[in-house]
């Protein structure tokens, strides 16, 4: 025990100090938990692949980041981007697999071990992914719910394709084994579904009043149901995944994932140094060109089907955009299938080799590609029209004649409580988020479906009478591009942002904001105000009122 904490506290050292050193270059923190996996391993200072302890933390790392994309799930939601993403994920596979299998036996490589390679570049690691959009606040904008459903469907090939190696490898017939799994858990999501509607909602409703009360039964519920999952053949993180499913719907749903992402932080980080450990450097004689050639391939074939796909299906070329480069990385589940080929003796250490570097290269390069992804679209958004139908089908349901004074660029929480001041004829609503634009819809408010930086958007705002922006997204990058635009316009209207930090609120101070709302801030100073502006303390009534009422339509 004493040694496994001393090689744990070895890990999060590391893994903090690059943290810092990642923080201050402006770069993902994923890319810190990888370096400090392979400098454990590089320099020997013990094997994380060999440690239980550190293989269950990471499980529970996968576990609790599919219990969190399950809380995000919505069903109606799921259906609005069900075949979009269907269409796009067999697309993708069947064009990556062809392609790169025949670009391996451009290189002499064998059939198998063209075949494993083929497949392995076709996979897109979804808990990377997943990371990456829930860092962005961009699981619900409608390029982020795409790219998490041909993920699904890209999981549920990977897993049919290990069921059928695993057969081989004990002997089994493996396509019994695959219809009886197939049924199992079939049985298994009817049975969360019909949870997650009569059942968990009213239980938990029940005990939201206890803060404490509410995060032990949501963490026991995950385990629980990972417990049984596992006795019935499927992994934990299936489990975590259904069980966030089963509580989508519940009104306390925010509050479980605001007490949730701590674990999720803490266990994911170990997922991470071990994936970086697992990047060991083989023999790469003969390899570079091979290992260039396939990088490239991923990094720049596999968004372009998808750019491709989606702009034939109707979609805006920054949607599009956005949701290809998501895929421009190959999986975890990649590495798990050449090590079961180098098991089952199919592939040489050779080929393992070739597919870890392209590992390392692309999840490197395809995370500055996520993060930075507004940025890069701003710098190719003309080129890029070439991938954009003249009618595309994300209809903006606004007249661009019918000219607004104040602009709101997001209608969750904040916004939804903004838009109760104004009258309807002076707003329009500005949101990427398919559920918010249905909610709007009924609501009657003039909304646009998009982003505010894509330049089409922006273009339809422009007018003499845009007196006010204003954007509750707590995204930095998006919000200094939009401060930059505005600061480009020949009347400039007052923009006002959001910030998550002091610092970041510094930042758009300078770059030219008008306003900055830190949550913490703006609360106190409203409620204050609010309070010193009634002496007899009536005030609580009417702010009541006025928030049960929109609670009400939540």
């Amino acid at each position: 025990m004493l040694t496994g904490i001393t090689e744990l506290a070895i890990a999060i050292t590391l893994a903090a100090v690059l943290s810092f050193v990642a923080r201050w270059l402006r770069q993902p923190l994923i890319l810190a938990y990888l370096a400090a996996g392979a400098i454990i391993s590089y320099f020997g200072f013990f094997d994380p692949l060999g440690q239980e302890t550190f293989n269950i933390f990471a499980d529970l790392g996968i576990m609790f980041l599919l219990f969190l994309v399950g809380l995000e799930i919505n069903y109606n939601s799921l259906r609005l981007v069900g075949k979009t993403s269907i269409i796009i994920g067999l697309g993708q596979i069947i064009f990556t697999s062809l392609v790169g299998f025949f670009i391996a036996q451009g290189f002499g490589f064998s059939q198998i071990e063209s075949a494993y390679i083929a497949i392995a570049l076709t996979f897109s690691s979804t808990i990377i992914i997943v990371k990456l959009l829930s860092d962005k606040k961009d699981l619900n904008s409608l390029y982020g719910k795409i790219s998490i459903g041909f993920m699904l469907v890209q999981d549920a090939v990977a897993i049919f394709l290990m069921i059928i190696l695993t057969g081989i490898e004990t002997g089994t017939d493996a396509f019994t084994n695959l219809y009886v799994t197939a049924i199992k858990g079939l049985v298994l999501f009817l049975i969360i579904l019909w949870l997650g509607k009569h059942v968990l909602p009213a239980l938990f409703d029940k005990i939201a009043h206890s803060q404490e009360l509410l995060f032990l039964a949501s963490t026991a519920w995950v385990f629980v149901l990972a417990a049984i999952v596992s006795k019935i053949g499927f992994s934990i993180e299936i489990a975590g995944f259904l069980a966030g499913v089963a509580l989508a719907n519940s009104l306390e749903s925010y509050q479980i994932a605001y007490k949730i992402r701590p674990l999720r932080d803490f266990f994911i980080l170990i997922f991470f140094v071990i994936l970086g450990a697992s990047f060991v450097f083989g023999d790469f004689t003969g390899l570079t060109k091979p290992i260039i050639t396939f990088s490239l391939f991923v990094l720049i074939g596999n968004p372009l089907i998808v750019l491709i796909l989606m702009g034939l299906m109707g979609y805006r070329k920054h949607t599009s955009f956005l949701a290809g480069i998501t895929v421009a990385q190959i999986s975890e589940f990649s590495l798990i299938l050449a090590a079961l080929g180098l098991k089952l003796g199919q592939i040489n250490e050779q080929v393992v080799a070739l597919i870890t570097a392209v590992g390392i290269i692309t999840i490197t390069l395809s995370t500055y590609l996520i993060i930075y992804g507004n940025t890069i679209y701003h710098w190719l958004r003309n080129p890029l029209s070439i991938f954009e139908r003249k009618n595309t089908a994300e209809n903006h349901l606004f007249d661009p004649s019918a000219k607004k004074s104040i602009v709101l660029v997001g209608f969750h929480r904040t916004g939804r409580s903004f838009v109760q001041n104004f009258p309807k004829k002076d707003l329009l609503v500005i949101d990427q988020d398919p559920d918010a634009i249905q909610e709007l819809k009924k609501q009657g408010y003039d909304h646009l479906f998009g982003d505010i930086i894509d330049q089409e958007i922006f273009d339809k705002i422009r007018s003499t009478k845009l007196d006010l922006i204003v954007s509750t997204s707590p995204d930095l990058e998006d919000n200094l591009i939009l401060i930059k635009k505005v600061r480009g316009l020949s009347r400039r209207p007052k923009v006002v942002v959001r910030a998550e930090s002091d610092k970041e609120a510094r930042m758009l101070y300078q770059k030219g904001a008008d306003y900055v709302i830190l949550p913490h801030f703006t609360s106190g100073h409203y409620l204050g105000a609010a309070i010193a502006s009634d002496a007899s303390l009536k005030v609580f009534r009417r702010l009541k009122q006025r928030d049960s009422k929109i609670l009400n339509k939540i």
